[in-house]
Formats: C-alpha cells, structure tokens, sequence
C-alpha cells in the first residue's frame, strides 16, 4: 500500500478505535465521516483508557493471527495443506512482495504504531481528575511498551525500518521519513522500553495480561538476545527469573488449560467468548468434534521429535489424534475461540538466560547447563551431562530445545534467522530472511528510493 496513502486513510484510526473498542484495519476517506476527528478524540480519562485498550486489542490480533503466520509457516515444525497462495509461499520459503499475509503483517504493524503515537501525544495533555493516581502515567507507559513491541515485529521481520514516532494528521505530517538501519530501529525500541519501565507502576502479584514492569524487562531480554547484546540478556532475563511471582508449571500442559494465565505467564493476550483469541479451527481434522479446515498440519520431524520421551518428554500434550490424523492441540477451543495469545512464557526466560549465559563476553557453561536443564526438567525429557561440555554443543541443544519448547508458537523462523540456521535448516539462502517491504510502499515512497531488502 502506498505509504502516504496508508497513513492519511489512518488519520482516524484511534478515534475510530475508541468508538467501536476492536483494532480492525479501515480504510478511511481522507475525510472520515464515521468517526471522531483524531486530535480530538482524547479529552478525558475514559478516551484515554479507550484508545490504550483499542492498541491491546490490535496487539492481541497481530499475534495471534499474522504473528503466527510469519513465524510458522515458514519454519520447520508445520507445513500448510490449504490453498491460500499467500500461505502457500510461506510455507515454500517463496516470499513476494504483494504477498497479501506478508503485506497485511506490515500494514498491521504501522496502523498499531499510529494508534500508540495518538496516545503518546495527547494523553499527557489530558487533565482529569478522575485518573487514579498514577494512572495517567500507566496509561503512557503501556503505550510505549506497545509501540516497542511493534517495532521489535518490524525489525526483525524487515530489518531496519521507518520510524513513524508521531501521530498521522496530515500530509505535512508526513515528511521525510528515511529508513533506519537495524541498530538504530533496535536503540528506538529500547528507548521506549526504558519509557515504558520508568512510568510503570510496581508489579502486582497477579496480573498477566496488561504490561507491568516484569514483563517489560522480560521483553527487553527478548530484544537484547535479538541485537546480540548478550551481557545486558543475560540480566534483564536474571531480573525476571528472580521474582517469586513467576514459577514453571507442572506438567507441561498446564499452561495452555483454561483457565489459562498460569504462573508461567508473562504476558498473555487474553480471549472472551466476545473477543476471540487464536483459532482452534485450522489445527484440527476436518472430521470428528471439534472440526477444523486441518490446514496447519504438524511435520513428521516436530511430531517425532515431540513423543520421543528422551527429548518431548510431557511435550507430547502439544499434539493429540484423531483416527489416523495428527494434530496440533496447543490451540484447542473453537465457537468461542478463547485461546490466549501466548507473548512471553517464563521458559523463555530460562532459555534466553541460557543462550546469553554461553555467548556473553565471559562464557558461562554450567550456568546455560543449568538453565538449560531447569527447561528440561519440567518437561520430564532427559537433562542435558554436565560432564565435559562443549560450548557450540551446548548453543545447539540450547535451540533445538526452543525448537520444542515453543513449537507452535511464535518463534520458530525468527530463531531460525537469527541463529543463521535458516540455509542449513529450510534451504533458504540468507538473502531472503527478511520479508519483502511490500511492493506498492516501494514504488511509492520517495523516501525508499525504490529499494526493497535484498533478493526482491
């Protein structure tokens, strides 16, 4: 989509989103006359408190429909049986730039960032004195997060990108807008990551499913493992894994039961019967109760690596049959689909302390061994031999351990990617382990100067 076109046909879209309480992309008039102007639209505490709930609404349905798109279907650990061309070049590793998935994925990611930026310029100019005490400041800091984790989609889907850090209005708003390298995208997420800890108030002991600060350290791990900044991974995954809040549920199933937001969960986008969460439907058989469309279809290799006890262990709960089908049970309520989007689980931290621990300035073996093995406990699989250990076979075991731990979540081709595995792995030459920038922002935007990541 033209660039400009897409920012001026979102000039209302947190407006709009305040008035309807969903994140559902529009295509507006330059003119909108179906909703509030933007810049009036945040005038008091209930429009502020709206338009952050409209961002986690977007937020939670990015990840739990394109997110997992772009991180499964072009991964190992699934292949796709529909007929969907769009999905069809995910699976293949054959990414277009008018790829409708992958140009959506974009789309979404920018249309949420506006949302964010409306909050971030006028909720600190609302004065009301029926915000809570610190709630203003609450608010501005679940927008930072929420633009963070935005951005962390784009980098590490398309590498270095725009950054759009105003609201749209108009197009003298616009301006000049050039793409950023990879560390200067990776420094504006951190930069609103550390905006979003200093405004958030003190964890409580239960929530889950709104940012606090925790998750925001757990998340800045996550980024940090990401832009290689391993010494600064290591203790921000430290900081999380010391909180008596958070704790490794047994067995391992029982942090995708209901009632779901499990002491394991970090951040958790949680579903209703009126505002659903991921689908059951394409996991499952076409036959039998519940029926699904059975387009997203486990590997023989993820299914055999899963029930062998030796390295699945209780992972095994991730798959489940029917007649001669096998299929993935992560995912597994429908008519409502009340399937939380699972963000950050406290394994994670584990394996992300684990991978920084060993590739930090100073290695620490038989701390990643351990950290390692606290994974494979809960999963009852066998624990890793402390006894002469290998730094590069420790890394592998480390990744083939997130290949099990988070097999059907979002994960799996991005960590491919960016432990350089995907040519020996997929066979896709690195020249295409960035998504294509889609074609129309190319031919469009000046400000690109018509070129797109390498291999399109």
């Amino acid at each position: 989509m033209n660039r400009i076109r897409y920012y001026i046909n979102h000039i209302a879209i947190g407006a709009f989103a305040l008035l309807t309480f969903t994140a559902c992309e529009s295509f507006l008039e330059v003119k909108p006359t179906n909703a509030l102007l933007a810049d009036n639209a945040i005038y008091d505490a209930k429009t502020s408190r709206a338009i952050v709930n409209s961002a986690y609404s977007a937020l939670k349905n990015y990840s739990i429909n394109a997110a997992l798109n772009l991180a499964v279907l072009p991964g190992d650990n699934v292949f796709f049986a529909g007929s969907q061309s769009q999905n069809i070049e995910l699976d293949n590793g054959a990414f277009t730039v008018t790829n409708s998935a992958i140009v959506g994925a974009y789309s979404a990611n920018y249309s949420l960032i506006n949302i964010v930026n409306w909050a971030l310029a006028e909720i600190p100019k609302v004065e009301d004195p029926t915000f809570a005490t610190g709630e203003q400041e609450k608010l501005i800091g679940e927008a930072y997060f929420i633009r963070a984790f935005a951005y962390f989609n784009l980098v590490r889907s398309w590498g270095g990108v725009q950054l759009q850090l105003q609201p749209t209005t108009d197009l003298s708003s616009l301006g000049a807008i050039k793409r950023s390298t990879v560390e200067e995208t990776y420094a504006q997420i951190l930069a609103d990551l550390k905006q979003a800890g200093s405004l958030l108030p003190p964890d409580d002991g239960s929530t889950r499913n709104k940012v606090q600060r925790a998750i925001v350290r757990a998340f800045r791990a996550k980024v940090l493992l990401y832009a290689k900044r391993f010494d600064e991974a290591e203790i921000e995954a430290d900081a999380v894994l010391q909180l008596s809040k958070y704790s490794l549920v047994k067995p391992y199933v029982r942090f995708f039961e209901l009632p779901f937001l499990s002491s394991e969960s970090i951040f958790e986008l949680s579903a209703t019967a009126n505002n659903a969460g991921t689908s059951g439907s394409t996991w499952f058989p076409a036959s039998g109760t519940p029926r699904g469309s059975y387009e997203f279809r486990p590997s023989n290799e993820i299914v055999n690596l899963l029930n062998d006890s030796q390295k699945g262990g209780n992972r095994k709960a991730l798959l489940a049959t029917r007649g001669t089908d096998v299929y993935v049970n992560l995912y597994h309520t429908v008519s409502p689909n009340v399937n939380p989007g699972y963000v950050i689980r406290l394994s994670d931290l584990y394996l992300i302390r684990a991978e920084s621990r060993l590739r930090k300035t100073v290695p620490n073996i038989n701390g990643a061994i351990t950290d390692l093995n606290a994974v494979r406990a809960r999963a009852e699989a066998a624990l890793y031999p402390t006894s002469l250990p290998v730094v590069a076979e420790v890394l592998q075991a480390i990744w083939e351990e997130r290949r099990l731990e988070f097999a059907f979540e979002a994960d799996r081709w991005y960590d491919l990617v960016r432990t350089e595995q995907a040519e020996k792995v997929l066979g896709i030459s690195p020249n295409f382990w960035l998504f294509p920038i889609p074609q129309a922002d190319v031919l469009s935007d000046p400000d690109l100067h018509g070129a797109n990541n390498p291999g399109y």
